[in-house]
Protein backbone atom coordinates (compact mmCIF):
# COMPACT_ATOMS: atom_id res chain seq x y z
CA UNK A 1 0.00 0.00 0.00
CA UNK A 2 0.88 3.67 0.12
CA UNK A 3 0.90 4.95 3.39
CA UNK A 4 1.44 8.54 4.27
CA UNK A 5 2.92 8.92 8.63
CA UNK A 6 2.22 12.31 9.36
CA UNK A 7 4.21 13.01 12.26
CA UNK A 8 7.83 11.69 12.55
CA UNK A 9 8.71 11.86 16.50
CA UNK A 10 9.65 8.46 17.78
CA UNK A 11 6.13 6.50 17.69
CA UNK A 12 5.35 7.77 14.12
CA UNK A 13 8.83 6.89 12.95
CA UNK A 14 9.15 3.37 14.36
CA UNK A 15 5.49 2.81 12.87
CA UNK A 16 6.77 4.61 9.55
CA UNK A 17 9.78 1.97 9.19
CA UNK A 18 8.23 -0.90 10.34
CA UNK A 19 5.17 -0.62 7.53
CA UNK A 20 8.53 0.31 4.83
CA UNK A 21 10.18 -3.15 5.90
CA UNK A 22 7.10 -4.97 5.07
CA UNK A 23 7.32 -3.46 1.53
CA UNK A 24 4.64 -0.81 1.89
CA UNK A 25 5.30 2.59 -0.32
CA UNK A 26 5.83 4.98 3.03
CA UNK A 27 6.12 8.69 2.93
CA UNK A 28 6.71 10.30 6.08
CA UNK A 29 5.99 14.41 6.96
CA UNK A 30 8.37 16.12 9.72
CA UNK A 31 7.63 19.23 11.28
CA UNK A 32 11.65 19.74 11.56
CA UNK A 33 12.97 20.29 8.37
CA UNK A 34 16.62 18.32 10.10
CA UNK A 35 14.53 15.64 10.80
CA UNK A 36 13.96 15.10 7.13
CA UNK A 37 16.94 15.76 6.12
CA UNK A 38 18.13 13.27 8.37
CA UNK A 39 15.99 10.41 7.16
CA UNK A 40 16.81 11.08 3.46
CA UNK A 41 20.17 11.56 3.67
CA UNK A 42 21.63 9.26 6.22
CA UNK A 43 17.97 6.79 6.93
CA UNK A 44 18.02 7.87 10.51
CA UNK A 45 16.03 9.71 12.73
CA UNK A 46 18.81 11.52 14.71
CA UNK A 47 16.31 13.83 16.52
CA UNK A 48 13.54 11.25 17.89
CA UNK A 49 15.38 8.00 17.36
CA UNK A 50 19.18 8.35 17.43
CA UNK A 51 21.12 6.00 16.05
CA UNK A 52 18.43 3.66 15.32
CA UNK A 53 18.55 2.62 10.95
CA UNK A 54 15.75 3.03 8.91
CA UNK A 55 14.22 1.56 6.05
CA UNK A 56 16.39 2.87 3.11
CA UNK A 57 12.85 2.89 1.14
CA UNK A 58 10.96 5.81 3.73
CA UNK A 59 11.04 8.78 2.21
CA UNK A 60 10.27 12.27 4.26
CA UNK A 61 8.74 15.13 3.48
CA UNK A 62 8.38 18.86 4.67
CA UNK A 63 5.54 19.56 2.71
CA UNK A 64 2.09 17.30 4.22
CA UNK A 65 0.13 17.42 0.31
CA UNK A 66 3.69 15.84 -0.99
CA UNK A 67 3.50 13.09 2.23
CA UNK A 68 -0.07 12.54 1.44
CA UNK A 69 -0.38 12.20 -1.81
CA UNK A 70 -2.59 9.19 -3.57
CA UNK A 71 -1.79 8.04 0.02
CA UNK A 72 -4.67 5.09 0.89
CA UNK A 73 -3.67 4.83 4.49
CA UNK A 74 -3.24 7.87 6.12
CA UNK A 75 -1.18 7.55 9.65
CA UNK A 76 -1.74 10.34 12.56
CA UNK A 77 0.98 10.69 14.12
CA UNK A 78 1.45 14.18 15.91
CA UNK A 79 1.08 15.30 19.25
CA UNK A 80 -2.63 15.40 20.56
CA UNK A 81 -3.11 19.13 20.56
CA UNK A 82 -1.99 19.89 16.70
CA UNK A 83 -3.48 16.34 15.20
CA UNK A 84 -6.87 19.37 14.59
CA UNK A 85 -4.75 22.17 12.95
CA UNK A 86 -2.02 19.47 11.10
CA UNK A 87 -4.99 17.27 9.14
CA UNK A 88 -6.97 20.03 8.28
CA UNK A 89 -4.28 21.69 6.23
CA UNK A 90 -4.25 17.93 4.41
CA UNK A 91 -7.90 17.91 3.66
CA UNK A 92 -7.83 19.93 0.31
CA UNK A 93 -5.05 18.26 -0.83
CA UNK A 94 -6.89 14.72 -0.48
CA UNK A 95 -10.15 16.31 -1.98
CA UNK A 96 -11.16 13.48 -4.52
CA UNK A 97 -8.58 11.00 -3.11
CA UNK A 98 -10.20 9.76 0.36
CA UNK A 99 -8.01 7.04 1.83
CA UNK A 100 -9.13 3.74 3.09
CA UNK A 101 -8.86 4.20 6.38
CA UNK A 102 -7.60 7.02 8.73
CA UNK A 103 -5.36 5.52 11.58
CA UNK A 104 -4.87 7.68 14.75
CA UNK A 105 -1.56 6.54 16.60
CA UNK A 106 -1.24 9.70 19.53
CA UNK A 107 -2.22 8.84 23.15
CA UNK A 108 -4.48 12.11 24.01
CA UNK A 109 -7.77 14.05 23.73
CA UNK A 110 -8.67 17.28 22.74
CA UNK A 111 -8.20 20.04 25.55
CA UNK A 112 -11.04 22.23 24.58
CA UNK A 113 -13.81 20.13 22.96
CA UNK A 114 -12.74 16.69 25.02
CA UNK A 115 -12.86 14.73 22.05
CA UNK A 116 -10.73 11.75 21.19
CA UNK A 117 -8.47 12.18 18.15
CA UNK A 118 -10.97 9.62 16.36
CA UNK A 119 -13.55 12.08 16.87
CA UNK A 120 -11.25 14.76 15.84
CA UNK A 121 -9.98 13.05 12.75
CA UNK A 122 -13.36 11.95 11.96
CA UNK A 123 -14.40 15.65 11.38
CA UNK A 124 -11.01 16.10 9.32
CA UNK A 125 -12.14 13.54 7.13
CA UNK A 126 -15.86 12.87 7.26
CA UNK A 127 -16.50 9.76 5.01
CA UNK A 128 -13.23 8.10 5.58
CA UNK A 129 -13.14 5.44 8.47
CA UNK A 130 -10.93 5.97 11.15
CA UNK A 131 -8.60 3.85 13.19
CA UNK A 132 -7.05 4.10 16.95
CA UNK A 133 -4.30 2.00 16.75
CA UNK A 134 -2.92 1.60 20.65
CA UNK A 135 -1.37 -0.49 23.27
CA UNK A 136 1.59 -1.19 25.16
CA UNK A 137 4.35 -0.42 23.32
CA UNK A 138 7.61 1.77 23.52
CA UNK A 139 8.52 2.92 20.47
CA UNK A 140 12.78 1.85 20.80
CA UNK A 141 11.14 -1.64 21.93
CA UNK A 142 9.17 -1.95 18.35
CA UNK A 143 12.10 -0.73 16.36
CA UNK A 144 14.41 -3.83 17.90
CA UNK A 145 11.57 -6.20 17.51
CA UNK A 146 10.49 -6.91 20.93
CA UNK A 147 7.38 -9.13 20.59
CA UNK A 148 4.57 -6.25 21.04
CA UNK A 149 0.85 -6.54 21.30
CA UNK A 150 -1.58 -3.47 20.24
CA UNK A 151 -5.48 -2.89 19.32
CA UNK A 152 -6.94 -1.62 16.35
CA UNK A 153 -10.43 -0.11 17.07
CA UNK A 154 -13.12 1.42 14.92
CA UNK A 155 -16.42 1.15 14.87
CA UNK A 156 -15.87 -0.30 11.53
CA UNK A 157 -14.95 -3.50 11.39
CA UNK A 158 -13.46 -3.53 7.87
CA UNK A 159 -11.40 -0.57 8.32
CA UNK A 160 -9.66 -2.37 11.57
CA UNK A 161 -9.43 -5.57 10.37
CA UNK A 162 -7.70 -3.45 7.26
CA UNK A 163 -5.29 -2.15 9.75
CA UNK A 164 -4.94 -5.32 11.38
CA UNK A 165 -3.42 -6.92 8.58
CA UNK A 166 -1.06 -3.90 7.22
CA UNK A 167 0.43 -3.13 10.38
CA UNK A 168 0.75 -7.33 11.96
CA UNK A 169 4.22 -8.56 11.86
CA UNK A 170 6.19 -11.20 13.38
CA UNK A 171 7.13 -9.38 16.22
CA UNK A 172 3.78 -6.42 16.32
CA UNK A 173 0.81 -8.11 16.99
CA UNK A 174 -2.29 -6.24 16.16
CA UNK A 175 -6.03 -7.13 17.93
CA UNK A 176 -9.17 -5.46 16.91
CA UNK A 177 -12.06 -4.25 19.06
CA UNK A 178 -15.12 -1.76 18.45
CA UNK A 179 -14.44 0.35 21.35
CA UNK A 180 -12.98 3.07 20.19
CA UNK A 181 -13.92 5.34 22.94
CA UNK A 182 -12.28 2.93 25.91
CA UNK A 183 -9.31 2.32 23.41
CA UNK A 184 -8.44 5.91 23.59
CA UNK A 185 -9.43 7.06 26.74
CA UNK A 186 -7.15 4.47 28.42
CA UNK A 187 -4.18 5.32 26.11
CA UNK A 188 -4.82 8.69 27.06
CA UNK A 189 -5.39 8.78 30.89
CA UNK A 190 -3.17 5.87 31.92
CA UNK A 191 -0.62 8.35 31.30
CA UNK A 192 -1.87 11.08 34.11
CA UNK A 193 -1.49 7.53 36.16
CA UNK A 194 2.10 7.53 34.90
CA UNK A 195 2.88 10.80 35.89
CA UNK A 196 1.87 10.17 39.47
CA UNK A 197 3.77 6.33 39.46
CA UNK A 198 7.35 8.93 38.71
CA UNK A 199 6.07 11.18 41.34
CA UNK A 200 6.19 7.99 44.48
CA UNK A 201 9.42 7.05 41.88
CA UNK A 202 10.72 10.40 43.17
CA UNK A 203 9.32 10.13 46.61
CA UNK A 204 11.20 7.23 47.23
CA UNK A 205 8.19 4.76 47.96
CA UNK A 206 8.15 1.55 47.28
CA UNK A 207 6.57 -1.63 45.87
CA UNK A 208 3.28 -1.59 48.09
CA UNK A 209 2.16 2.05 47.21
CA UNK A 210 3.00 1.55 43.26
CA UNK A 211 0.72 -1.35 43.37
CA UNK A 212 -2.11 0.74 44.88
CA UNK A 213 -1.54 3.15 43.01
CA UNK A 214 -2.01 1.06 39.49
CA UNK A 215 -4.73 -0.40 40.76
CA UNK A 216 -6.78 2.45 41.40
CA UNK A 217 -5.74 4.36 38.60
CA UNK A 218 -7.29 1.61 36.44
CA UNK A 219 -10.58 1.42 38.76
CA UNK A 220 -10.68 5.68 38.20
CA UNK A 221 -10.05 4.79 34.13
CA UNK A 222 -12.97 2.00 34.11
CA UNK A 223 -15.55 4.15 36.26
CA UNK A 224 -15.21 7.26 34.35
CA UNK A 225 -15.16 4.96 30.60
CA UNK A 226 -17.99 2.82 31.89
CA UNK A 227 -19.77 6.59 32.64
CA UNK A 228 -19.04 8.10 29.10
CA UNK A 229 -20.46 4.05 27.35
CA UNK A 230 -17.35 2.71 26.87
CA UNK A 231 -16.95 -1.30 27.32
CA UNK A 232 -15.04 -1.95 30.76
CA UNK A 233 -13.74 -5.20 29.48
CA UNK A 234 -11.36 -3.19 27.67
CA UNK A 235 -9.89 -1.46 30.62
CA UNK A 236 -8.87 -4.57 31.83
CA UNK A 237 -6.76 -5.13 27.95
CA UNK A 238 -3.89 -4.14 26.37
CA UNK A 239 -5.01 -0.74 26.58
CA UNK A 240 -6.27 -0.18 29.57
CA UNK A 241 -4.08 -2.41 32.32
CA UNK A 242 -1.37 -3.43 29.95
CA UNK A 243 -0.43 0.26 28.92
CA UNK A 244 -0.90 1.51 32.48
CA UNK A 245 1.95 -1.31 33.30
CA UNK A 246 3.93 -0.04 30.98
CA UNK A 247 3.83 3.61 31.73
CA UNK A 248 3.72 3.46 34.79
CA UNK A 249 6.56 1.13 35.66
CA UNK A 250 8.77 1.58 32.35
CA UNK A 251 12.10 3.36 32.39
CA UNK A 252 11.62 4.70 28.89
CA UNK A 253 7.92 6.66 29.92
CA UNK A 254 8.47 9.97 29.32
CA UNK A 255 5.37 10.78 31.81
CA UNK A 256 7.10 8.64 34.25
CA UNK A 257 10.35 10.32 34.01
CA UNK A 258 8.45 13.62 34.33
CA UNK A 259 6.99 12.81 37.00
CA UNK A 260 9.96 11.59 38.74
CA UNK A 261 11.66 15.41 38.34
CA UNK A 262 8.44 16.87 40.19
CA UNK A 263 9.39 15.20 43.13
CA UNK A 264 13.09 15.84 42.65
CA UNK A 265 11.85 19.39 43.01
CA UNK A 266 12.01 20.52 39.73
CA UNK A 267 9.55 23.54 38.19
CA UNK A 268 6.87 21.93 35.58
CA UNK A 269 7.77 24.91 33.09
CA UNK A 270 11.77 23.90 33.67
CA UNK A 271 11.03 20.30 32.77
CA UNK A 272 9.47 20.95 29.72
CA UNK A 273 11.49 23.78 28.45
CA UNK A 274 14.43 21.48 28.27
CA UNK A 275 12.62 18.77 26.09
CA UNK A 276 11.90 18.38 22.97
CA UNK A 277 9.44 15.20 23.04
CA UNK A 278 5.85 15.44 23.95
CA UNK A 279 4.78 14.03 28.01
CA UNK A 280 1.28 13.82 26.98
CA UNK A 281 -0.32 13.10 30.50
CA UNK A 282 0.49 17.21 31.15
CA UNK A 283 -2.06 18.21 29.05
CA UNK A 284 -4.51 15.08 29.45
CA UNK A 285 -4.18 15.90 33.46
CA UNK A 286 -6.45 18.47 32.88
CA UNK A 287 -8.64 17.15 30.42
CA UNK A 288 -9.26 14.69 33.16
CA UNK A 289 -10.23 17.31 35.59
CA UNK A 290 -12.67 18.73 33.11
CA UNK A 291 -14.15 14.94 32.45
CA UNK A 292 -14.78 14.36 35.63
CA UNK A 293 -16.66 16.93 36.59
CA UNK A 294 -18.93 16.60 33.44
CA UNK A 295 -19.25 13.27 33.94
CA UNK A 296 -19.95 13.84 38.18
CA UNK A 297 -17.21 10.66 38.09
CA UNK A 298 -14.42 11.39 40.77
CA UNK A 299 -11.25 10.84 39.98
CA UNK A 300 -9.04 11.47 42.78
CA UNK A 301 -5.65 10.66 41.66
CA UNK A 302 -5.98 12.72 38.19
CA UNK A 303 -7.19 15.21 40.56
CA UNK A 304 -4.39 15.31 43.29
CA UNK A 305 -1.84 15.03 40.14
CA UNK A 306 -3.58 18.00 38.29
CA UNK A 307 -2.89 19.98 41.66
CA UNK A 308 0.65 19.08 41.38
CA UNK A 309 1.36 20.14 38.01
CA UNK A 310 -1.09 23.29 37.66
CA UNK A 311 -1.55 24.71 41.52
CA UNK A 312 1.94 24.00 43.39
CA UNK A 313 0.70 21.65 45.76
CA UNK A 314 3.70 19.16 47.35
CA UNK A 315 3.80 15.67 45.76
CA UNK A 316 4.49 14.30 49.71
CA UNK A 317 1.18 16.17 50.82
CA UNK A 318 -0.93 14.62 47.63
CA UNK A 319 -0.37 11.54 48.90
CA UNK A 320 -1.43 12.14 52.69
CA UNK A 321 -4.72 13.87 51.12
CA UNK A 322 -5.59 10.51 48.99
CA UNK A 323 -4.45 8.16 51.83
CA UNK A 324 -7.17 10.50 54.01
CA UNK A 325 -9.85 10.75 51.99
CA UNK A 326 -13.60 8.97 53.52
CA UNK A 327 -13.14 5.49 53.24
CA UNK A 328 -15.17 3.35 50.92
CA UNK A 329 -16.10 0.19 49.19
CA UNK A 330 -13.30 -1.00 46.78
CA UNK A 331 -15.80 -0.99 43.83
CA UNK A 332 -17.65 2.55 43.83
CA UNK A 333 -19.16 4.50 41.09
Amino acid sequence: MRIAVIGAGSWGTTLANLLAAEGNEVHVWAYEPEVVESINRDHVNQTFLADSRLAETLVAHTELGEAAHRAELLVSATPSHVVRDVMSHLTADMAGQPPQAVVSVSKGLEIDSLKTMTDVLGETFPGAPVVALSGPSFAQEVYAHHPTAVVAASEDADAAHLVQRVFSTGYFRVYSSPDTLGVQLGGALKNVIAIAAGLLHGLHLGHNTLAALVTRGLAELTRLGQTMGADPMTFSGLTGMGDLVLTATGALSRNRALGIELAEGRGLDEILARRRTVAEGVRTAKVAVQLSEQSGVELPIAAEVANILFEGKRPDRAVRDLMDRELKPEHWR
